[in-house]
Protein backbone atom coordinates (compact mmCIF):
# COMPACT_ATOMS: atom_id res chain seq x y z
CA UNK A 1 0.00 0.00 0.00
CA UNK A 2 3.04 2.47 1.10
CA UNK A 3 4.46 1.69 -2.56
CA UNK A 4 1.27 2.67 -4.47
CA UNK A 5 1.16 6.11 -2.40
CA UNK A 6 5.04 6.68 -3.01
CA UNK A 7 4.08 6.27 -6.57
CA UNK A 8 0.92 8.66 -6.97
CA UNK A 9 2.67 11.13 -5.39
CA UNK A 10 5.71 11.14 -7.83
CA UNK A 11 2.48 11.07 -10.40
CA UNK A 12 0.68 13.82 -9.03
CA UNK A 13 4.32 15.85 -8.70
CA UNK A 14 5.48 15.19 -12.04
CA UNK A 15 2.11 16.49 -12.76
CA UNK A 16 2.55 20.00 -11.56
CA UNK A 17 5.87 20.18 -13.05
CA UNK A 18 4.34 19.62 -16.20
CA UNK A 19 1.41 21.77 -15.46
CA UNK A 20 3.57 24.67 -14.44
CA UNK A 21 6.03 24.46 -17.43
CA UNK A 22 5.43 26.73 -20.06
CA UNK A 23 3.05 25.46 -22.87
CA UNK A 24 3.86 26.13 -26.47
CA UNK A 25 1.32 28.59 -28.18
CA UNK A 26 -1.41 26.08 -29.44
CA UNK A 27 -1.62 26.58 -33.24
CA UNK A 28 -4.07 24.54 -35.01
CA UNK A 29 -3.33 22.53 -38.36
CA UNK A 30 -4.36 23.13 -41.55
CA UNK A 31 -7.80 21.74 -41.29
CA UNK A 32 -8.48 23.82 -37.96
CA UNK A 33 -8.85 21.23 -34.80
CA UNK A 34 -5.63 21.90 -32.40
CA UNK A 35 -3.22 18.65 -31.58
CA UNK A 36 -4.88 16.60 -34.50
CA UNK A 37 -2.84 15.61 -37.27
CA UNK A 38 -4.19 13.44 -39.99
CA UNK A 39 -2.60 9.86 -39.13
CA UNK A 40 -4.71 10.52 -35.72
CA UNK A 41 -7.56 9.83 -37.61
CA UNK A 42 -7.33 6.57 -37.85
CA UNK A 43 -8.14 3.40 -35.23
CA UNK A 44 -4.53 1.70 -36.70
CA UNK A 45 -2.40 4.95 -35.08
CA UNK A 46 -3.92 4.27 -31.99
CA UNK A 47 -3.67 0.37 -31.70
CA UNK A 48 -0.21 0.55 -32.43
CA UNK A 49 0.71 2.28 -29.65
CA UNK A 50 -0.52 -0.17 -27.09
CA UNK A 51 1.39 -2.49 -26.31
CA UNK A 52 -1.26 -5.74 -25.39
CA UNK A 53 -3.86 -4.50 -27.33
CA UNK A 54 -5.43 -7.81 -28.15
CA UNK A 55 -5.45 -8.68 -23.99
CA UNK A 56 -9.17 -9.17 -22.87
CA UNK A 57 -10.01 -6.07 -20.26
CA UNK A 58 -13.28 -8.03 -19.47
CA UNK A 59 -14.51 -11.42 -20.71
CA UNK A 60 -17.67 -12.66 -21.34
CA UNK A 61 -18.62 -13.49 -17.78
CA UNK A 62 -17.32 -10.46 -15.87
CA UNK A 63 -19.49 -8.39 -18.36
CA UNK A 64 -22.24 -10.44 -17.78
CA UNK A 65 -21.67 -10.12 -13.91
CA UNK A 66 -21.20 -6.50 -14.21
CA UNK A 67 -24.74 -6.02 -16.56
CA UNK A 68 -26.33 -7.78 -13.82
CA UNK A 69 -25.12 -5.74 -11.27
CA UNK A 70 -26.26 -2.68 -13.23
CA UNK A 71 -30.25 -4.31 -13.07
CA UNK A 72 -29.50 -4.81 -9.45
CA UNK A 73 -27.86 -1.52 -8.67
CA UNK A 74 -28.70 1.28 -10.72
CA UNK A 75 -31.96 2.77 -10.33
CA UNK A 76 -32.04 4.19 -13.61
CA UNK A 77 -32.16 1.29 -15.80
CA UNK A 78 -35.39 -1.35 -15.48
CA UNK A 79 -35.61 -5.18 -15.27
CA UNK A 80 -38.71 -5.07 -17.51
CA UNK A 81 -39.54 -8.61 -16.29
CA UNK A 82 -39.74 -7.88 -13.04
CA UNK A 83 -42.51 -5.19 -13.16
CA UNK A 84 -45.53 -6.03 -11.23
CA UNK A 85 -48.91 -7.26 -13.08
CA UNK A 86 -50.65 -3.73 -12.08
CA UNK A 87 -48.37 -0.94 -12.71
CA UNK A 88 -49.99 1.98 -9.97
CA UNK A 89 -50.91 5.27 -11.10
CA UNK A 90 -48.30 6.95 -9.07
CA UNK A 91 -45.26 5.07 -10.57
CA UNK A 92 -45.94 6.12 -14.16
CA UNK A 93 -46.64 9.43 -13.05
CA UNK A 94 -43.02 9.40 -12.04
CA UNK A 95 -41.33 8.34 -15.20
CA UNK A 96 -43.61 11.13 -17.31
CA UNK A 97 -42.93 14.05 -14.79
CA UNK A 98 -39.13 12.74 -15.57
CA UNK A 99 -39.52 13.91 -19.47
CA UNK A 100 -43.17 15.01 -19.77
CA UNK A 101 -43.52 18.62 -17.55
CA UNK A 102 -44.48 21.47 -18.61
CA UNK A 103 -41.56 23.42 -20.12
CA UNK A 104 -40.18 26.39 -17.35
CA UNK A 105 -38.18 28.58 -20.09
CA UNK A 106 -39.59 29.62 -23.50
CA UNK A 107 -38.86 27.42 -26.69
CA UNK A 108 -38.89 28.38 -30.43
CA UNK A 109 -40.23 26.31 -33.38
CA UNK A 110 -38.04 25.57 -36.69
CA UNK A 111 -39.24 29.53 -37.70
CA UNK A 112 -37.71 30.74 -34.51
CA UNK A 113 -41.80 31.78 -32.96
CA UNK A 114 -42.00 31.47 -29.55
CA UNK A 115 -44.14 28.50 -28.47
CA UNK A 116 -47.31 30.07 -27.21
CA UNK A 117 -48.72 29.22 -23.61
CA UNK A 118 -51.90 27.76 -25.26
CA UNK A 119 -49.70 25.44 -27.46
CA UNK A 120 -47.71 23.97 -24.39
CA UNK A 121 -51.20 23.84 -22.21
CA UNK A 122 -52.36 21.37 -25.57
CA UNK A 123 -49.20 19.13 -25.38
CA UNK A 124 -49.59 18.80 -21.58
CA UNK A 125 -53.13 17.61 -22.45
CA UNK A 126 -52.45 15.34 -25.19
CA UNK A 127 -50.45 13.20 -22.77
CA UNK A 128 -53.92 12.23 -21.32
CA UNK A 129 -52.80 12.10 -18.36
CA UNK A 130 -55.95 12.87 -16.33
CA UNK A 131 -56.90 9.30 -17.89
CA UNK A 132 -54.38 7.08 -15.88
CA UNK A 133 -55.72 4.85 -13.98
CA UNK A 134 -55.29 3.95 -10.04
CA UNK A 135 -53.66 0.73 -11.61
CA UNK A 136 -52.39 0.00 -15.28
CA UNK A 137 -52.36 -3.90 -16.32
CA UNK A 138 -49.08 -4.49 -17.79
CA UNK A 139 -48.74 -4.70 -22.06
CA UNK A 140 -45.14 -5.43 -23.31
CA UNK A 141 -44.10 -4.76 -26.98
CA UNK A 142 -40.88 -4.72 -29.17
CA UNK A 143 -40.34 -1.71 -31.29
CA UNK A 144 -39.95 -3.32 -34.90
CA UNK A 145 -38.04 -0.38 -36.39
CA UNK A 146 -35.70 2.59 -35.04
CA UNK A 147 -37.68 5.25 -33.51
CA UNK A 148 -37.06 8.35 -31.98
CA UNK A 149 -38.52 8.90 -28.03
CA UNK A 150 -40.15 12.03 -27.23
CA UNK A 151 -41.19 14.17 -24.56
CA UNK A 152 -44.40 14.55 -25.29
CA UNK A 153 -46.59 12.49 -27.96
CA UNK A 154 -45.84 14.85 -30.99
CA UNK A 155 -43.04 15.40 -33.75
CA UNK A 156 -42.82 18.93 -33.62
CA UNK A 157 -39.44 20.31 -32.85
CA UNK A 158 -38.31 23.24 -30.28
CA UNK A 159 -35.49 24.74 -29.14
CA UNK A 160 -34.01 26.78 -26.44
CA UNK A 161 -33.40 29.97 -28.15
CA UNK A 162 -34.76 31.46 -31.72
CA UNK A 163 -31.31 30.93 -33.74
CA UNK A 164 -31.22 27.12 -32.51
CA UNK A 165 -31.75 24.53 -35.02
CA UNK A 166 -29.88 21.14 -33.84
CA UNK A 167 -30.65 20.65 -30.70
CA UNK A 168 -34.43 19.79 -30.26
CA UNK A 169 -35.89 19.93 -26.24
CA UNK A 170 -38.29 17.29 -26.85
CA UNK A 171 -36.14 14.99 -28.69
CA UNK A 172 -35.28 12.21 -25.49
CA UNK A 173 -33.85 9.32 -27.26
CA UNK A 174 -34.27 6.73 -29.69
CA UNK A 175 -34.75 2.66 -29.82
CA UNK A 176 -33.81 0.35 -32.05
CA UNK A 177 -35.49 -2.93 -34.03
CA UNK A 178 -36.12 -5.80 -31.08
CA UNK A 179 -35.77 -3.36 -27.81
CA UNK A 180 -38.60 -4.77 -25.62
CA UNK A 181 -41.05 -1.88 -23.69
CA UNK A 182 -43.83 -1.90 -21.23
CA UNK A 183 -46.35 0.35 -22.73
CA UNK A 184 -47.74 2.57 -19.93
CA UNK A 185 -50.22 5.07 -21.39
CA UNK A 186 -51.74 6.50 -24.81
CA UNK A 187 -51.45 9.60 -26.07
CA UNK A 188 -54.95 11.41 -26.51
CA UNK A 189 -55.07 11.64 -29.99
CA UNK A 190 -54.22 8.04 -29.80
CA UNK A 191 -51.30 7.69 -32.09
CA UNK A 192 -48.40 7.39 -29.13
CA UNK A 193 -47.43 5.22 -26.64
CA UNK A 194 -46.13 6.30 -23.49
CA UNK A 195 -43.49 3.17 -22.65
CA UNK A 196 -40.30 2.04 -20.70
CA UNK A 197 -37.47 0.30 -22.11
CA UNK A 198 -34.60 -0.82 -19.72
CA UNK A 199 -32.74 2.22 -20.07
CA UNK A 200 -35.61 5.26 -20.81
CA UNK A 201 -39.06 6.77 -20.62
CA UNK A 202 -40.40 8.30 -23.14
CA UNK A 203 -43.36 8.48 -25.77
CA UNK A 204 -43.09 6.89 -29.36
CA UNK A 205 -45.10 6.99 -31.85
CA UNK A 206 -47.37 3.59 -31.90
CA UNK A 207 -46.76 2.86 -35.18
CA UNK A 208 -43.14 1.54 -34.29
CA UNK A 209 -44.35 -0.52 -31.67
CA UNK A 210 -45.70 -4.59 -31.89
CA UNK A 211 -47.33 -5.29 -29.06
CA UNK A 212 -47.20 -9.34 -27.85
CA UNK A 213 -46.73 -11.65 -25.19
CA UNK A 214 -43.85 -11.10 -22.39
CA UNK A 215 -42.86 -15.19 -23.32
CA UNK A 216 -42.44 -14.41 -27.00
CA UNK A 217 -40.84 -11.13 -26.63
CA UNK A 218 -37.93 -12.03 -24.00
CA UNK A 219 -36.81 -15.25 -25.24
CA UNK A 220 -36.24 -13.71 -28.83
CA UNK A 221 -33.32 -12.03 -26.71
CA UNK A 222 -31.88 -15.49 -26.07
CA UNK A 223 -32.33 -17.30 -29.43
CA UNK A 224 -29.32 -18.72 -30.73
CA UNK A 225 -27.14 -18.58 -32.97
CA UNK A 226 -27.17 -14.77 -33.46
CA UNK A 227 -25.64 -11.90 -35.38
CA UNK A 228 -24.48 -9.05 -33.73
CA UNK A 229 -24.21 -5.62 -35.82
CA UNK A 230 -20.21 -4.70 -35.37
CA UNK A 231 -20.30 -1.76 -38.12
CA UNK A 232 -21.99 1.62 -37.08
CA UNK A 233 -24.76 0.41 -38.85
CA UNK A 234 -26.20 -1.63 -41.26
CA UNK A 235 -29.37 -2.36 -43.68
CA UNK A 236 -31.70 -5.33 -44.00
CA UNK A 237 -31.98 -6.33 -48.09
CA UNK A 238 -34.55 -4.49 -50.04
CA UNK A 239 -38.00 -6.36 -50.45
CA UNK A 240 -41.39 -5.29 -51.85
CA UNK A 241 -42.78 -8.68 -50.84
CA UNK A 242 -41.95 -7.33 -46.99
CA UNK A 243 -42.18 -3.78 -46.59
CA UNK A 244 -41.96 -3.98 -42.98
CA UNK A 245 -38.22 -5.58 -42.74
CA UNK A 246 -37.11 -4.08 -45.89
CA UNK A 247 -33.98 -1.59 -46.16
CA UNK A 248 -34.02 -1.69 -42.22
CA UNK A 249 -31.64 0.22 -40.19
CA UNK A 250 -29.68 -2.32 -37.66
CA UNK A 251 -27.25 0.06 -35.52
CA UNK A 252 -24.31 -1.44 -33.81
CA UNK A 253 -25.01 -3.46 -31.33
CA UNK A 254 -27.87 -4.96 -32.16
CA UNK A 255 -28.35 -8.16 -31.57
CA UNK A 256 -30.76 -10.38 -34.15
CA UNK A 257 -31.25 -14.49 -34.36
CA UNK A 258 -30.12 -16.13 -36.89
CA UNK A 259 -31.98 -18.56 -39.03
CA UNK A 260 -29.16 -20.97 -39.62
CA UNK A 261 -31.38 -23.72 -40.59
CA UNK A 262 -33.11 -22.29 -43.61
CA UNK A 263 -33.34 -24.42 -46.14
CA UNK A 264 -31.05 -23.33 -48.67
CA UNK A 265 -32.96 -23.59 -52.18
CA UNK A 266 -35.91 -21.43 -50.10
CA UNK A 267 -36.29 -17.98 -51.13
CA UNK A 268 -36.66 -15.49 -48.75
CA UNK A 269 -39.13 -12.31 -49.74
CA UNK A 270 -38.59 -13.16 -53.45
CA UNK A 271 -34.47 -13.91 -53.27
CA UNK A 272 -32.37 -16.45 -52.69
CA UNK A 273 -30.07 -16.51 -49.60
CA UNK A 274 -26.76 -17.52 -50.60
CA UNK A 275 -25.41 -14.32 -50.85
CA UNK A 276 -26.80 -12.99 -47.54
CA UNK A 277 -27.76 -14.69 -43.65
CA UNK A 278 -31.36 -15.25 -43.00
CA UNK A 279 -32.18 -13.59 -39.75
CA UNK A 280 -35.24 -13.00 -38.00
CA UNK A 281 -37.16 -9.98 -37.07
CA UNK A 282 -39.85 -8.23 -35.35
CA UNK A 283 -42.82 -6.96 -37.55
CA UNK A 284 -46.09 -5.05 -36.94
CA UNK A 285 -49.17 -6.93 -37.88
CA UNK A 286 -52.12 -5.18 -39.75
CA UNK A 287 -53.53 -5.70 -36.29
CA UNK A 288 -50.91 -3.90 -34.78
CA UNK A 289 -49.66 -7.35 -33.14
CA UNK A 290 -46.01 -8.79 -32.71
CA UNK A 291 -44.80 -11.30 -35.19
CA UNK A 292 -41.59 -12.55 -36.50
CA UNK A 293 -40.55 -12.67 -40.24
CA UNK A 294 -36.95 -13.74 -41.77
CA UNK A 295 -35.22 -11.37 -44.39
CA UNK A 296 -31.63 -10.80 -45.61
CA UNK A 297 -28.84 -9.13 -44.18
CA UNK A 298 -26.04 -9.21 -46.85
CA UNK A 299 -23.19 -11.52 -45.91
CA UNK A 300 -20.90 -8.03 -46.69
CA UNK A 301 -22.61 -6.11 -43.48
CA UNK A 302 -20.52 -5.84 -40.84
CA UNK A 303 -21.99 -8.26 -38.02
CA UNK A 304 -20.52 -11.19 -35.67
CA UNK A 305 -21.66 -14.34 -34.84
CA UNK A 306 -21.07 -13.04 -31.07
CA UNK A 307 -19.95 -9.91 -29.42
CA UNK A 308 -16.62 -8.80 -29.62
CA UNK A 309 -14.06 -10.02 -27.26
CA UNK A 310 -13.43 -6.77 -25.30
CA UNK A 311 -9.70 -5.62 -25.26
CA UNK A 312 -8.47 -2.19 -26.40
CA UNK A 313 -7.88 -2.83 -30.54
CA UNK A 314 -11.44 -3.85 -30.56
CA UNK A 315 -12.68 -0.85 -28.47
CA UNK A 316 -10.35 1.69 -31.09
CA UNK A 317 -11.81 -0.32 -34.05
CA UNK A 318 -15.27 -0.17 -32.87
CA UNK A 319 -15.07 3.58 -31.87
CA UNK A 320 -13.54 5.00 -34.91
CA UNK A 321 -16.42 3.63 -36.85
CA UNK A 322 -18.44 6.60 -36.14
CA UNK A 323 -15.82 8.89 -37.09
CA UNK A 324 -17.28 12.25 -38.54
CA UNK A 325 -20.60 10.86 -37.85
CA UNK A 326 -23.12 14.09 -37.56
CA UNK A 327 -24.13 14.63 -34.04
CA UNK A 328 -27.67 13.92 -32.68
CA UNK A 329 -28.98 15.30 -29.86
CA UNK A 330 -30.80 12.17 -28.31
CA UNK A 331 -30.27 10.18 -31.75
CA UNK A 332 -32.11 12.77 -34.14
CA UNK A 333 -30.46 12.94 -37.51
CA UNK A 334 -29.95 9.09 -37.65
CA UNK A 335 -27.25 9.42 -35.43
CA UNK A 336 -26.51 9.56 -31.89
CA UNK A 337 -25.58 11.84 -29.10
CA UNK A 338 -22.35 11.52 -26.81
CA UNK A 339 -23.45 8.83 -24.63
CA UNK A 340 -24.96 6.90 -27.06
CA UNK A 341 -22.16 6.98 -28.99
CA UNK A 342 -20.03 5.23 -26.00
CA UNK A 343 -22.97 2.97 -25.26
CA UNK A 344 -23.38 1.86 -28.82
CA UNK A 345 -19.72 0.78 -28.71
CA UNK A 346 -19.71 -0.82 -25.44
CA UNK A 347 -23.02 -2.69 -26.47
CA UNK A 348 -20.90 -4.38 -29.25
CA UNK A 349 -19.18 -6.21 -26.67
CA UNK A 350 -22.81 -6.94 -24.74
CA UNK A 351 -21.97 -4.53 -21.99
CA UNK A 352 -24.66 -2.62 -21.42
CA UNK A 353 -24.29 1.23 -20.08
CA UNK A 354 -27.30 3.63 -18.99
CA UNK A 355 -28.83 6.10 -21.62
CA UNK A 356 -27.60 9.56 -20.16
CA UNK A 357 -24.73 11.06 -19.18
CA UNK A 358 -25.80 11.87 -15.45
CA UNK A 359 -26.82 8.38 -14.84
CA UNK A 360 -23.79 6.91 -17.28
CA UNK A 361 -21.04 8.93 -14.92
CA UNK A 362 -22.11 8.22 -11.37
CA UNK A 363 -23.22 4.55 -12.14
CA UNK A 364 -22.58 2.51 -8.92
CA UNK A 365 -22.17 -0.71 -11.12
CA UNK A 366 -19.14 0.08 -12.73
CA UNK A 367 -15.55 0.91 -11.68
CA UNK A 368 -15.08 4.05 -11.07
CA UNK A 369 -12.89 7.35 -10.35
CA UNK A 370 -15.31 10.51 -8.34
CA UNK A 371 -13.54 13.53 -8.90
CA UNK A 372 -14.77 16.77 -6.36
CA UNK A 373 -13.53 20.21 -5.88
CA UNK A 374 -10.65 19.02 -3.40
CA UNK A 375 -9.00 17.92 -6.36
CA UNK A 376 -6.25 19.90 -8.00
CA UNK A 377 -5.73 20.44 -11.32
CA UNK A 378 -2.51 18.43 -11.05
CA UNK A 379 -4.24 15.67 -9.19
CA UNK A 380 -6.44 15.51 -12.09
CA UNK A 381 -3.46 15.23 -14.63
CA UNK A 382 -2.05 12.30 -12.46
CA UNK A 383 -5.15 10.05 -12.66
CA UNK A 384 -5.88 11.16 -16.45
CA UNK A 385 -2.22 9.97 -17.40
CA UNK A 386 -2.48 6.53 -15.93
CA UNK A 387 -6.52 5.92 -18.37
CA UNK A 388 -6.44 3.56 -20.81
CA UNK A 389 -8.51 3.43 -24.25
CA UNK A 390 -12.06 3.00 -23.59
CA UNK A 391 -12.12 4.59 -20.13
CA UNK A 392 -14.85 7.30 -19.74
CA UNK A 393 -14.40 10.71 -18.88
CA UNK A 394 -17.34 13.00 -17.87
CA UNK A 395 -17.93 16.53 -17.52
CA UNK A 396 -21.06 18.02 -16.59
CA UNK A 397 -23.37 17.08 -19.49
CA UNK A 398 -20.57 15.52 -21.42
CA UNK A 399 -18.66 11.98 -21.73
CA UNK A 400 -15.34 10.90 -23.92
CA UNK A 401 -13.71 8.09 -24.24
CA UNK A 402 -9.84 7.75 -23.96
CA UNK A 403 -8.29 6.65 -27.07
CA UNK A 404 -4.82 6.62 -25.71
CA UNK A 405 -1.40 9.41 -25.09
CA UNK A 406 0.82 11.72 -27.00
CA UNK A 407 3.91 11.44 -24.40
CA UNK A 408 1.90 12.98 -21.65
CA UNK A 409 -1.18 14.32 -23.14
CA UNK A 410 -4.42 12.26 -22.80
CA UNK A 411 -6.75 12.28 -26.46
CA UNK A 412 -10.12 11.32 -26.51
CA UNK A 413 -13.27 10.82 -29.47
CA UNK A 414 -16.20 11.89 -28.42
CA UNK A 415 -19.36 13.01 -30.21
CA UNK A 416 -19.67 16.66 -29.66
CA UNK A 417 -20.98 19.94 -30.75
CA UNK A 418 -17.11 21.54 -30.47
CA UNK A 419 -15.38 23.17 -27.90
CA UNK A 420 -13.28 26.15 -27.14
CA UNK A 421 -9.39 26.69 -26.48
CA UNK A 422 -6.73 29.50 -25.57
CA UNK A 423 -5.38 30.65 -28.46
CA UNK A 424 -1.72 31.69 -29.61
CA UNK A 425 -2.20 35.29 -29.15
CA UNK A 426 -4.35 34.46 -25.68
CA UNK A 427 -7.40 35.09 -26.81
CA UNK A 428 -10.56 32.43 -26.65
CA UNK A 429 -10.98 30.43 -30.17
CA UNK A 430 -14.07 28.04 -30.39
CA UNK A 431 -14.12 24.91 -32.81
CA UNK A 432 -17.70 23.67 -33.94
CA UNK A 433 -17.32 20.72 -34.94
CA UNK A 434 -20.76 18.50 -34.64
CA UNK A 435 -19.46 14.92 -35.06
CA UNK A 436 -17.59 12.22 -33.29
CA UNK A 437 -14.37 13.59 -33.43
CA UNK A 438 -10.40 12.99 -31.76
CA UNK A 439 -9.09 16.18 -29.88
CA UNK A 440 -6.36 16.23 -27.36
CA UNK A 441 -8.07 16.40 -23.72
CA UNK A 442 -5.84 19.00 -21.47
CA UNK A 443 -6.44 22.35 -23.99
CA UNK A 444 -10.37 21.70 -23.83
CA UNK A 445 -12.45 24.62 -22.54
CA UNK A 446 -16.15 24.82 -22.21
CA UNK A 447 -15.92 28.69 -22.20
CA UNK A 448 -13.18 29.65 -20.26
CA UNK A 449 -13.20 26.88 -17.74
CA UNK A 450 -11.00 23.94 -18.40
CA UNK A 451 -12.28 20.10 -19.51
CA UNK A 452 -9.75 19.22 -16.84
CA UNK A 453 -10.90 21.07 -14.13
CA UNK A 454 -14.97 20.07 -14.49
CA UNK A 455 -14.02 16.58 -15.08
CA UNK A 456 -16.56 14.87 -11.84
CA UNK A 457 -15.93 11.21 -12.82
CA UNK A 458 -14.32 8.46 -14.31
CA UNK A 459 -16.10 5.31 -15.57
CA UNK A 460 -13.65 2.48 -16.37
CA UNK A 461 -15.27 -0.58 -17.93
CA UNK A 462 -12.45 -2.89 -16.80
CA UNK A 463 -11.66 -4.58 -13.20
Amino acid sequence: MRAYFTALLCLVLAACASSTARREPLVPPGHGVIGVEAAQLDAAFWIRRQAQSARLTLDSDAIAAQNARLFAQDKSVHDLQTLPAQIERARIEQWMDAVSRRPPKPLYDEHGVEIGSNELDALVAATNRAALPAYTPLRYGMVVRRADLRAFPTRQRVFSTPQERDIDRFQESALFPATPVAILQESRDGRWWFVLSALYAAWIEKAHVAEGDASAIFSYADKTPYLVVTGSSVQTVYTPEQPGVSALQLDMGVRVPLLAGWPAHQLVNGQHPYASQVIELPLRNAAGRLQFVPALLPRSADTADRYLPLNSANLLRQSFKFLGERYGWGHSYNARDCSGFVAEVYRSFGVILPRNTGDMGTSPALNRIALGEGDDHATRLAVLRQLKPGDLVFIPGHVMMIIGHIGDEPYVIHDTTGFSYRAADGQLARVTLNAVSVSPLTPLLGGSASYVDRIYSIQRIRN
